[in-house]
């Protein structure tokens, strides 16, 4: 994905040198659990899942322009096997919740997934209990699709309520013209 920008966010592929913003906020208790993963327990594993991240190019780094500090992640997972039918996903620290950040990043991944990547199809999923992530996709215009049971196996196979919605391209067009 090329770099791409908003407001106040740098939207890019992850680096070497971000292993410590992404612990900062991968090691917080909660925050990769309302995403399906364990929050990270050691710097160690973040270095794992940052080269991870590196070599997929399905996860970016979300970066304040002020500060230059990686506050979350977004991502556009090839689902599928299909390269035009993605997952958006995302993460961010706790201390930047609240703000219109995670809504103003996936506008703009969403923009550039139609209009750039021309993707047929993205998905977009939450857990029953993860309001903040049903507030940004219902805001981003995602049409409620389906709920499903999942476990989770980052989550030692826990089950959750999952709530899948969806985005067209002429639901893209519609809500954009």
């Amino acid at each position: 994905m090329k770099t791409l920008e908003t407001a106040r966010l740098i939207i890019r592929p992850f680096r070497i040198d971000d292993l410590n913003d992404l612990y900062e906020y991968a090691k917080v208790e909660g925050v990769g659990e309302k995403a399906g993963w364990k929050h990270h327990t050691s710097i160690t594993e973040s270095n794992i899942i940052l080269q991870n991240f590196i070599a997929s190019d399905e996860v970016y780094a979300l970066e304040l322009k002020e500060s230059h500090k990686v506050i979350g992640s977004i991502g556009l997972h090839i689902i599928n096997n299909d390269k035009l039918e993605r997952e958006l996903g995302y993460v961010l620290s706790k201390d930047y919740h609240n703000l219109g950040i995670m809504s103003e990043a996936t506008k703009e991944v969403i923009r550039f997934a139609f209009e750039d990547m021309r993707i047929k199809t993205l998905w977009c999923m939450h857990f029953e209990d993860n309001l903040i992530s049903k507030r940004i996709i219902l805001k981003n215009g995602f049409k409620y699709h389906h709920t499903f049971m999942k476990d989770i196996e980052a989550l030692d196979f826990k089950r959750f309520k999952v709530y899948a919605y969806y985005m067209d391209k002429d639901i893209y067009d519609s809500r954009t013209h």
